[in-house]
């Protein structure tokens, strides 16, 4: 059992709610479930610096792709001997949310890509939409008003009350709900820009905060938490040199790519020698994401109902499930 994500007391029965399993140990879950994505599909899907092969989609992703199609079988049961019990029968059916959450650079946005792709070739689950939380921070004009755009991807940063009115109306049954939509190539909120979410079988919602507890009141008032809206939650975990490397890395990638693109926020970066290059990336990781990690992001990894941990190459070396 690997102590460092799920620590255990010395001499106790191990009380940790959850079940750790090896790689090897996952990945033989996978039963007989067929690969449906081809290596072209898999190059299509991952994103910059965070390379994913095809023995990762068959040995992590299809067994849990294979465990979410039997959680989102079981909710539709559910949901049905619920409204019969109500004697409800034209009650909606609502979406099944899965919460993606992690550390920038931990991978969070080809493991989505992932999943969706995988959910949606199950018979069960053909419409999956995927969203990601840049969409609802504040725009950078905003932030800057504020002094906080040292402080964006910080829980302060984001418009909280948007995403809970979109996660309520999704949950909601609605049948169109719109999130906005955000460029990394300028950096920001696309104005008047958005994405309809059309009553899907399955929404995943992939961002760093995504499981962090808002303050509760003292006089019980009713607090809601994006967490509130999610059928299950996923962290992906790594060693914080780890996530340092693979950012200073996908930093210095960029710099002779993307941040070419004169549209580009970060096109001041360009020109600069690789010296100065990292040293800026060295900085960015050292004054805003660790702090960021460290304080909102890595606290809320045990509540997460899956725990997926990365080793350095990023190959998941283990999976931890919490118990039901």
């Amino acid at each position: 059992m690997d102590q460092r994500v799920i620590p255990t007391p010395p001499d106790v029965p191990d009380l940790s709610p959850y079940r750790v399993f090896s790689r090897d140990e996952w990945a033989h879950l996978r039963a007989d479930t067929p690969l449906t994505l081809t290596v072209n599909d898999i190059e299509k899907l991952q994103s910059i610096n965070d390379p994913i092969s095809l023995d990762e989609v068959v040995s992590i992703y299809l067994p849990l792709s294979r465990l979410l199609s039997v959680y989102v079988a079981a909710a539709q049961g559910l949901f049905k001997a619920t409204q019969r019990f109500l004697q409800a029968e034209d009650e909606v059916k609502v979406p099944y949310v899965i919460g993606l959450a992690g550390s920038v650079a931990a991978g969070k946005s080809t493991t989505a890509r992932v999943l969706t792709a995988l959910l949606s070739r199950w018979p069960n689950t053909p419409k999956v939409k995927l969203i990601t939380t840049d969409g609802f921070l504040l725009p950078n004009a905003e932030l800057a008003a504020r002094g906080l755009m040292e402080r964006k991807g910080f829980p302060e940063s984001y418009d909280s009350a948007r995403l809970l009115h979109f996660l309520s109306q999704v949950k909601a049954g609605h049948r169109v709900v719109k999130a906005p939509v955000y460029s990394h190539l300028v950096y920001d909120v696309v104005p008047g820009e958005e994405i309809a979410v059309e009553r899907p079988d399955i929404l995943i919602v992939e961002g760093l905060n995504v499981l962090q507890p808002a303050r509760l009141p003292k006089d019980g008032s009713a607090i809601p938490f994006v967490s509130d809206f999610f059928d299950v939650s996923i962290y992906l975990d790594a060693d914080e040199e780890d996530l340092r490397r693979w950012y200073i890395n996908r930093f210095l990638l960029l710099r002779q790519t993307a941040f070419r693109d004169p549209r580009s926020f970060f096109r001041k970066y360009a020109d600069l020698t690789e010296a100065e290059a990292l040293e800026i990336a060295e900085k960015l990781w050292d004054t805003i994401n660790l702090p960021n990690l460290r304080e909102n992001i890595l606290p809320t990894r045990q509540r997460a109902s899956l725990i997926l941990t990365k080793g350095a190459s990023h190959r998941i070396q283990d999976v931890a499930l919490r118990r039901l």
